[in-house]
């Protein structure tokens, strides 16, 4: 199988190849630069690879939660590119993607990825891995508030993403009385586990025409009114 995978949901600017059994990948923290970057680093990869564009069999990517903007620009581009190849594309979960950053040691500890959503909010979903590569969603995914977060039952934690960054304090107490094994505020979702996790749906036969693949928001608003902000 070949098929490339883009994530443009947050700061993080991504792509990866998967090129038989052989996965490479391109990532740049480049806030409000995806557009400019995202089309090179996908033709680096073909170039590396020694394959052209209709050689790819399906288009995945991130299709949020996230900045507005980004989503909408990498779930354009996979329906543009996957349009003109006559390939399908494959929609994966940016929060999921963001859970395979946590560490894999093969443990039972329960993930919390969560990106930092503006306007005091957050994304977040809670995952376990399966063992095999994949992901066990714990719940829904969400945009609340950092002290309005449910966890699902679990001992042990991990937490990924700029959600911890941003509210580090407040999810701290919501986890209070669990083990918390590692706790990254500094990580994104990467194309490279949209790939891996892309492959799996292939697999599974849930591949969609492009002009089924929907981005992921969450809510509808972007900014506080200024009623909104003189409350805070």
């Amino acid at each position: 199988m070949n098929l490339l995978a883009i994530e443009t949901a947050t700061e993080s600017c991504s792509v990866a190849l998967v090129h038989g059994d052989e996965v490479i990948a391109r990532s740049e923290l480049a806030p409000r630069r995806h557009a400019e970057l995202v089309l090179p680093m996908a033709d680096a990869l073909l170039a590396e690879a020694g394959i052209g564009r209709h050689a790819l069999d399906a288009i995945a990517v991130g299709r949020g939660p996230g900045a507005f903007t980004g989503v909408r620009l990498g779930v354009s581009l996979a329906q543009g590119m996957a349009l003109a190849l006559d390939v399908p594309v494959v929609t994966v979960s940016s929060l999921a993607a963001l859970a395979l950053e946590a560490p894999d040691d093969d443990s039972d500890a329960a993930i919390l990825a969560v990106i930092d959503a503006r306007m005091g909010e957050l994304y977040a979903a809670c995952y376990r891995r399966d063992g095999l590569g994949g992901l066990i969603a714990l719940d829904d995914e969400r945009v609340v508030t950092a002290e309005s977060l449910q966890l699902p039952p679990a001992e042990a934690w991990y937490v990924v993403g700029s959600g911890w960054a941003t509210y580090a304090e407040v999810l701290g107490e919501r986890l209070a009385g669990r083990t918390v094994r590692s706790a990254q505020g500094d990580r994104f979702p990467q194309a490279v586990h949209v790939a891996s996790l892309a492959v799996r749906e292939c697999v599974a036969g849930r591949a969609q025409a492009p002009e089924l693949a929907l981005p992921v928001y969450l809510r509808d608003k972007v900014a506080l009114t200024l009623a909104e902000q003189g409350r805070r």
